[in-house]
């Protein structure tokens, strides 16, 4: 929804200690990560714009939470990979940034009906990433805003668990992209590249919670099915579907 907005934790580096001037030249000497804070406080603003449409139309909004994430996603994948090349080399490097996958999400749900469940991991990896860079801003600046540390920092300590929601949400839209697609919201592909795009985030290097989500959610499955007084015609059936699902996985590479 992570490189955002990306399924990725805060990888960025913050900014070292200074003074006012040193803020001024950071801003100055890193032009990109200062686009990336600008366009996530942006996705934050049109997420806030689209569930409180008091200014504007909240398609648009919708719209403009997608482009601004795919602005964001594009420019990290740049400083991750600033040479292009036409290779299968170059495709299969491609493949494994979290914020290609996340350029790959925004376009999957561009051109459909609004669904709010689809913003809400683009919301929480770009209050996640913004918060850990403002943070490093204010450290830059020696600003004593006890107020907006301690919530930045609050953000921050709950990492963790903001990026596991990220996941669950991820993983919840796969089988409500089939109900979208007979309820006639979305296309007949979206649930295929949808799949494509789940895959990635399974496989991915830098951000396992997507991964580990899926083990927690079989496990808790396995949990509650094995319970005395469950039908054992439901306890088969469950566990059929974890073993048809399970076979889906993508091998993942360990680093």
């Amino acid at each position: 929804m992570t490189d955002e907005q990306q399924n990725e934790q805060p990888q960025e580096e913050r900014p070292r200690v200074g003074s006012v001037e040193s803020l001024k030249t950071h801003v100055l000497e890193h032009k990109v990560d200062m686009a990336l804070w600008a366009t996530r406080a942006l996705t934050l603003v049109f997420c806030i714009s689209y569930l409180i449409p008091i200014f504007g139309n909240p398609h648009s909004s919708y719209q403009k939470v997608l482009m601004s994430n795919a602005a964001t996603s594009a420019l990290r994948l740049h400083q991750r990979i600033p040479s292009v090349h036409l290779s299968r080399e170059f495709i299969a490097q491609l493949l494994m940034e979290d914020s290609a996958h996340y350029l790959l999400y925004s376009l999957i749900f561009m051109y459909t009906s609004p669904v709010t469940m689809v913003l809400a991991p683009i919301f929480l990896f770009a209050l996640l990433h913004f918060a850990s860079y403002s943070l490093g801003l204010l450290d830059v600046s020696q600003n004593n805003a006890l107020g907006s540390r301690f919530l930045i920092s609050l953000v921050e300590f709950q990492h963790r668990n903001i990026l596991r929601g990220a996941a669950f949400v991820e993983i919840f839209l796969m089988p409500l992209t089939v109900v979208l697609l007979f309820l006639g919201r979305v296309s007949l592909l979206t649930p295929f590249v949808y799949y494509r795009f789940l895959t990635l985030r399974y496989s991915s290097r830098r951000n396992p919670y997507t991964r580990n989500m899926f083990h927690e959610l079989r496990m808790t499955m396995e949990y509650t099915v094995n319970k005395p007084g469950i039908p054992v015609f439901l306890r088969n059936a469950v566990n059929r579907a974890i073993i048809f699902l399970s076979g889906l996985a993508p091998a993942v590479v360990q680093q």
